[in-house]
């Protein structure tokens, strides 16, 4: 009732100011149409206090009028309010109820399945349970099986050992010895088979081949030839005068040991007077340590601290140098995409040598051929270029451990390299069956490139070793007269007994001893084995 109260003060109030003006422009009118006279002040006066206290009465009644109205309408909306709060209750009453039952049920569904699930798993356990229970009963039968069965292997065994002594001590020969004169009789009677099979083999194998062969290795050769002259160098540097050893000796040796240390190469001054001998297992170290030793020389500053300094700028000077070699040869072969750590081992073969080959020649040369030959062939050339400038990568690597060839298959596999220039890698000492012919062809420029003559030279002591070990595996078969190796080795001449052999055992016995060379010895380039058999009868006429 405060809010009614509220309207109709105001309603009051305005009422009354807007009479207020009107009342005030009705005066003068009335003072103009009534003109009392001047004896009536008072009635006149009375009059107007009368017609306001009308107006007043119309006011109020207008008012209270207006009131009414509004609390009619005020309490007609508070009615239509509660009925739309009613219907809002019971709609929201029924659809709780209706969201309650759906709970209920959805409630009622997930413990069904709960209980369905339960009753399953409860199954599976008890199958688990009877499996397990199978299992282990399987087990102990195997168990105990396995125990039979080794009962009866130790039996098998030591019946089979009675057999064998009793076999040997009736035919007064051991295992062994039975063994080897089933192989001998074997050999006797499928000697001649196989030298007719390995005679055929090589006829038809020089019919196919021999034309297209030399020309392709004549034009080969002809176009892989390099201008270079083997290079026969042995780090050396010579002395001024002899006063000088003592200078790299320095005080207490303090010099010649800080020398050795830092640049990991071995001095010999007891070579002669004026000069002085280098060695180390790595050519690019023992390089370092000859160039920082003729900068040492010449600068006449012989101490640790310089020695120091001047091998360290040797080193970051040799760094730059391997790698422009080994981009140059990468260039030079026409290769212009490999990784620059690839590039950077390839220049370590300027410092390289094989037999007194320099390896970057060596490269160069063989990469040349082996491209000629893909050409000729119609072969893969990227993969015979990679595999020939990469086939040695391993002599170069830092790991001492595996031949050079299963250093440079892992180096290869390291950057990723295609599977056939791996290939080319393995198989390009025969380490592996070729698997393809351009790993052939690798294998045949490189053989061409490092046996022929002038190409390579090697130690004198190792050399005389190497022919007589060629020489010793010829004469260790029974049938053999004399043996000779000849043409520094790539040849070993082997004479027969012609009554203690046949014609048969001479294709046979070259092979058997070409495999034992390849197997016991090392070579560079090839050794072929010539086997004669002959008979010879004289008669002297008197």
């Amino acid at each position: 009732m405060s809010f009614f109260s509220n309207l109709s003060t105001l309603f009051g109030t305005q009422v009354d100011d807007s009479q207020q003006p009107r009342n005030r422009r009705r005066h003068p009118k009335k003072k103009r149409f009534s003109q009392p006279s001047q004896g009536q002040p008072d009635r006149a006066q009375n009059n107007l206090n009368q017609d306001r206290q009308a107006v007043q009465v119309l006011k109020t009644a207008k008012a209270n009028n207006e009131y009414k109205q509004a609390n009619l309408e005020a309490a007609k909306l508070l009615q239509d309010a509660q009925a739309k709060a009613r219907e809002i209750i019971v709609e929201a009453k029924a659809e709780a109820l209706s969201i309650r039952s759906k709970a209920e049920n959805e409630s009622r569904e997930l413990s069904r399945q709960l209980e369905e699930q339960q009753r399953k798993l409860d199954s599976k356990l008890d199958r688990i349970d009877e499996r397990l229970e199978q299992m282990d009963k399987k087990e102990a039968q195997l168990e105990h099986a396995e125990q039979e069965v080794e009962a009866l292997k130790a039996e098998y065994t030591k019946k089979r050992q009675e057999v064998i002594d009793r076999l040997e001590k009736v035919a007064e020969l051991t295992k062994e010895e039975a063994k080897q004169a089933l192989f001998d009789n074997l050999e006797k009677k499928l000697t001649r088979e196989m030298a007719q099979y390995i005679r055929q083999k090589q006829e038809e194998a020089e019919a196919e081949a021999e034309e297209r062969v030399q020309e392709i290795l004549i034009d080969a050769m002809r176009h892989g030839a390099t201008d270079y002259v083997p290079e026969y160098t042995v780090s050396v540097v010579q002395l001024p005068s002899e006063e000088t050893k003592g200078k790299i000796i320095g005080k207490a040796g303090r010099n010649i040991h800080a020398f050795e240390h830092r640049t990991g190469v071995d001095v010999d001054l007891d070579m002669s007077p004026t000069e002085v001998r280098l060695s180390c297992f790595d050519p690019v170290r023992r390089e370092i340590g000859r160039i920082a030793l003729e900068r040492l020389i010449k600068d006449g500053r012989i101490q640790p601290s310089r020695i120091e300094e001047v091998v360290s700028k040797v080193e970051k000077e040799m760094d730059k140098i391997i790698f422009d070699e080994g981009k140059r040869l990468c260039h030079e072969v026409g290769i212009y995409n490999l990784p620059n750590e690839l590039m950077r081992m390839l220049g370590k073969f300027k410092y390289r040598f094989s037999y007194g080959q320099n390896l970057i020649a060596h490269t160069l040369e063989e990469t040349r051929i082996g491209t000629k030959l893909a050409h000729e062939l119609g072969l893969d050339v990227n993969t015979v270029k990679l595999g020939c400038l990469l086939h040695d990568i391993g002599k170069v690597s830092d790991e001492a451990e595996g031949s050079h060839v299963e250093l440079g298959v892992k180096i290869a596999k390291r950057f990723n390299l295609p599977q056939p220039v791996i290939d080319c890698i393995a198989q390009h000492h025969e380490d592996e069956p070729f698997s393809g012919p351009e790993q052939m062809a690798v294998y045949i420029a490189d053989a061409i490139s490092g046996a022929r003559p002038g190409a390579r030279y090697e130690n004198y002591d190792e050399y005389v070793q190497r022919l007589q070990q060629l020489e010793d595996i010829a004469t260790s078969y029974d049938s053999v007269k004399q043996a000779y190796a000849i043409q520094a080795g790539r040849e070993i001449r082997v004479l027969l007994e012609p009554e203690a052999s046949k014609d048969a055992d001479v294709m046979v016995l070259s092979s058997k001893i070409r495999d034992e060379i390849k197997e016991k010895v090392t070579y560079p380039g090839t050794v072929t084995v010539t086997v004669i058999r002959e008979t010879r009868h004289q008669e002297i006429a008197k």
